[in-house]
């Protein structure tokens, strides 16, 4: 099993030993020091799982478990120092999925980690979206093109800014999208640029086109841009 996991922790010895033995285990790290950080590096970083402390600098974690449950339901395990009865409630009861007491054996958390993403994956809908021949795959992240012949499915490698704009396109497919909205949909808490979608979007395209799919997105004159999936 593997996954994307965001280790919110400002003690930066235990978030290391952390991230050490999750990445021994497959996964990919990223790691928040504070509560806005926390919140920004979600929905920059749209981790599968979040390991969040609840003392943290600017500051409750239990604001960050509120943000990211609202936004989009990320399994959270609480990773803190306070052990009594009330704090693990208060923690559980606003939707975190574990939690673990400090001092931890880092090999239990890795543990506790993969049965938490098991338990969130036998529950999640497989959510995909059909454009043309196109399959977007939101729980893997992933756009698949299905061959001509049926055979089976031939993967687009699209970069994560990629997937995000194209994602979003095809949850509304023949609507024009501005480019912020574009951007926005892609690294909500960017300061670049709205042009930028257009490096990304011409990189998106040949990418497309070199499945056969290039003509399906076009640029929409004074506006942005739109999907039009029959094409």
């Amino acid at each position: 099993m593997s996954g994307r996991i965001l280790i919110v922790e400002d003690e930066r010895e235990i978030g290391d030993i952390l991230a050490l033995y999750l990445d021994k285990g497959g996964y990919q790290t990223q790691r928040a020091f504070s509560v806005s950080e926390a919140i920004r590096l979600h929905a920059q970083f749209r981790p599968d799982l979040v390991l969040l402390d609840i003392g943290l600098p600017g500051g409750d974690g239990l604001e960050v478990l509120t943000t990211i449950g609202n936004r989009a339901g990320t399994p959270v395990i609480m990773v803190t120092a306070l052990d009594d009865d009330g704090s693990k409630l208060s923690s559980l009861r606003m939707g975190a999925d574990d939690y673990v007491v400090k001092p931890f054996n880092p090999a239990e958390v890795v543990e506790r980690v993969r049965a938490v993403l098991r338990r969130a994956q036998a529950t999640s809908p497989n959510r995909t979206i059909s454009i043309g021949s196109l399959v977007v795959d939101l729980n893997a992240h992933a756009v698949l093109r299905r061959a001509d012949d049926g055979s089976g499915l031939e993967r687009v490698p699209l970069t994560p800014t990629e997937f995000q704009i194209f994602a979003h396109m095809a949850r509304q497919p023949r609507r024009a999208f501005t480019r912020m909205e574009l951007l926005d949909a892609a690294s909500p808490d960017s300061e670049a640029y709205d042009r930028v979608v257009d490096s990304h979007l011409s990189k998106l395209r040949a990418k497309l086109n070199a499945v056969g799919c290039g003509d399906m997105i076009e640029p929409v004159r004074g506006v942005g841009y739109r999907l039009w999936p029959e094409r």
